[in-house]
């Protein structure tokens, strides 16, 4: 009984607020349209507009606080649209924030809903109220009554005093008995509105889902720049430059081969050797991309082989059912982590073992490296560990990364299968 009286009493309190708050929206914002579109020969009325709708703005945030008040669950948070840019133009992008013409919309049309409540509710509560107490008060209000005229029961054909009073207090107990459920489905009607208007959480799962789509794609377009600058680079700054000084070297040789054979053959022997080298180097590179094992053979015998060429000792654990193989974006991501986050051991780390666990977890890839070197690794933007995040971001997946300064290092890998 306690509960359903605060209950009573907390929606009461909410719809009786409502009014006054409504009259107060309408009246800003009807004056705030009407001035806006008188001034928009001028130009002036995009500020106006931009401005009511930034009141719009505010007063949902109010109602999103009374709805999350009234029914005791937490209103979702509304997304709007980001001011990217500078200047006017990035202002009145906003024009096109559909959240904000959401909010408009509802300080419009809750002035007649919150009216129409406002009425019902007072008028249930004093009809309640007054019909219990009318027998008490009945003669008194006789008395102060004009003599030609006549109240609710006596039109009614209700002449006796006793009459009266039976229907006054029928009229009120009847009020007090429906007045949960008429409360309760005024109150409803509010909330309906403004959730509908103001909290639409389908709405905002799309947006959110569209954001962070759109953080994917650039993360994974900002992922691919970055591979293809750091491949440019390293083409550029080893198997170009000798494969430039071979060519050198079988000019000259070209040039010496008739008239000191004994010089051409040296600047032979040292070309084939920066031949072998180059080769080696362009391998290393290819395996930064896809390397053929793992094309052929997939992600575990590619990882073997990665642990294989790691200078710290490497405890591989892939749990995969043999020959599985997994999507080709989703194996090179995987590869490409393992391989670098290992890289990245032998060069920073100090560490002398590392564990490498590979398995899948509720439809994903989970990948997780431990070492016990030194710590103190973390995601900065031009470094590898940045590359890892984009990389991985880029499919949708997560990247999480504990070093302390004193060790040991725990990165943490989610890459969706799907």
């Amino acid at each position: 009984m306690t509960s359903l009286l605060r209950r009573l009493g907390v929606e009461t309190g909410y719809l009786l607020l409502s009014f006054p708050l409504a009259v107060a929206s309408f009246t800003l914002l009807v004056t705030g349209l009407s001035l806006s579109a008188g001034l928009l020969v001028t130009l002036l009325g995009f500020p106006v507009l931009l401005a009511t709708l930034y009141i719009a703005r505010g007063l949902a945030a109010v109602e999103r606080s009374r709805l999350g008040w009234v029914t005791g669950v937490p209103v979702t948070r509304a997304r709007y649209r980001s001011r990217s840019g500078s200047g006017l133009r990035a202002w009145f992008r906003r024009l096109g924030d559909r959240q904000m013409w959401l909010d408009l919309l509802h300080g419009l049309l809750k002035f007649p809903i919150a009216t129409f409540s406002f009425t019902v509710a007072v008028t249930w509560w004093s009809s309640g109220l007054f019909g219990i107490v009318w027998p008490f008060l009945g003669r008194t209000l006789d008395r102060h009554q004009d003599p030609g005229s006549k109240d609710l029961s006596q039109l009614l054909g209700f002449d006796t005093y006793t009459h009266r009073s039976l229907f006054y207090v029928g009229l009120g107990l009847f009020c007090l008995l429906t007045l949960p459920l008429v409360i309760r489905g005024l109150t409803a009607l509010q909330v309906a509105l403004g959730r509908g208007l103001l909290a639409n959480s389908r709405v905002a799962a799309l947006q959110e889902r569209v954001e962070a789509l759109t953080a994917s794609r650039e993360a994974a377009a900002q992922a691919e720049a970055t591979s293809l600058r750091r491949l440019e680079r390293d083409l550029h700054d080893g198997p170009q430059q000798q494969l430039t000084r071979i060519a050198m070297d079988l000019g000259m040789v070209q040039r010496k081969f008739d008239t000191d054979p004994e010089a051409a053959r040296a600047l032979l022997d040292e070309a084939l050797d920066q031949t072998r080298e180059t080769i080696g180097e362009v391998r290393a590179l290819s395996r930064g991309i896809a390397p053929p094992i793992l094309v052929d053979r997939g992600l575990s015998a590619a990882l073997a082989a990665v642990a294989a060429r790691a200078t710290v000792q490497v405890d591989l654990d892939v749990r995969l059912q043999d020959g599985e193989r997994l999507p080709s974006l989703v194996e090179n991501t995987a590869y490409f982590v393992v391989a670098e986050a290992l890289t990245n051991v032998a060069k920073h780390a100090d560490a002398t073992t590392c564990a490498v666990v590979v398995r899948r977890d509720n439809g994903n890839i989970r990948i997780e490296i431990n070492d016990n070197g030194r710590g103190g690794a973390h995601v900065s933007k031009g470094h590898g560990l940045a590359g890892l995040d984009e990389r991985v971001a880029g499919l949708g997946g997560s990247f999480t990364i504990s070093s302390p300064a004193s060790g040991p290092t725990e990165l943490v890998a989610v890459v969706p299968c799907a």
